[in-house]
């Protein structure tokens, strides 16, 4: 895809995603909206997937840390074809599949998540597994910027600079709002990339809603050896959605009638016209 085709792609995931949520009147819509586009920036340019082998043993592989925005994760696999779109219906519904949180019954699912500050030390797992059976694969970690508060991120940390982990990309989602409030008050955590690189990290900070950025980050990472990677991505949570941007309220939420037309007109209007 083209930089500019990502983009709509991102929109498109934003409108399922906000579909989603209000139909189902349930989920972390404003994570999943500033994680959108470096999500869509990984399954449809950067990750080696196949939705015919789920299991292939040299697919990259995915770990949702902030599992609990797990909407947008489950609209990527449904639009690539790990799962059938119509089950997106069934989203947080009785006896679904299609709980809150990341769950491994689902093709494409490396593992269940949402316990938070353990998705960094799974995906360590994962890359040093691969290092030692001499396989190819790269794992691309998806963290909340909320979750570092967790010792379990800065243990995981150490292991992986320890190890020498280059083939595992960690990636920040940096929109400064978690449940209660902003960060900097609940836990602050600036100098964030001096103490990712004191860690061992080789660090690119990016603008988290911007495709070019984006894509120019994992090109350049890919070039790094020796040292695991961290793109720390400043992002807008409920981004696309003018009256959820930097809304702590949208943490989770529920949207009316009203306000479902409101988000799906905006996110329309915002796609670009393709050449």
């Amino acid at each position: 895809m083209t930089e500019a085709q990502l983009r709509n792609k991102a929109n498109e995931l934003r409108r399922s995603v906000v579909e989603l949520v209000y139909k189902s009147q349930t989920g972390h819509i404003g994570g999943d909206l500033s994680e959108c586009d470096l999500m869509t920036a990984l399954y449809y340019d950067i990750m080696n997937t196949d939705p015919k082998r789920p299991e292939d043993p040299d697919r990259d592989r995915f770990v949702l840390s902030k599992g609990h925005c797990v909407e947008t994760y489950y609209a990527i696999l449904a639009d690539k074809g790990f799962i059938d779109k119509k089950e997106l219906e069934s989203f947080s519904r009785y006896k679904s599949r299609l709980i809150g949180h990341p769950n491994r019954q689902i093709p494409g699912i490396e593992v269940n998540t949402g316990a938070l500050g353990h998705g960094l030390p799974l995906a360590c797992g994962m890359a040093l597994a691969g290092k030692r059976q001499n396989r190819q694969y790269r794992v691309f970690c998806l963290m909340g910027d909320g979750e570092l508060a967790e010792g379990s991120i800065w243990e995981a940390a150490m292991f992986a600079a320890n190890y020498r982990l280059d083939n595992l990309y960690a990636i920040l989602d940096r929109n400064h709002l978690q449940i209660s409030g902003p960060t900097e008050d609940v836990m602050r955590l600036e100098p964030l990339s001096k103490k990712w690189e004191a860690f061992g990290f080789e660090v690119m900070t990016i603008n988290g809603n911007n495709m070019e950025e984006i894509l120019k980050a994992f090109d350049y990472l890919s070039t790094v050896a020796g040292k695991p990677k961290l793109i720390l991505a400043d992002t807008v949570k409920g981004k696309g959605v003018s009256f959820m941007e930097n809304g702590v309220k949208w943490h989770h939420g529920s949207l009316t009638e009203e306000q479902y037309q409101a988000a799906m007109a905006e996110l329309k209007e915002s796609e670009v016209e393709l050449v």
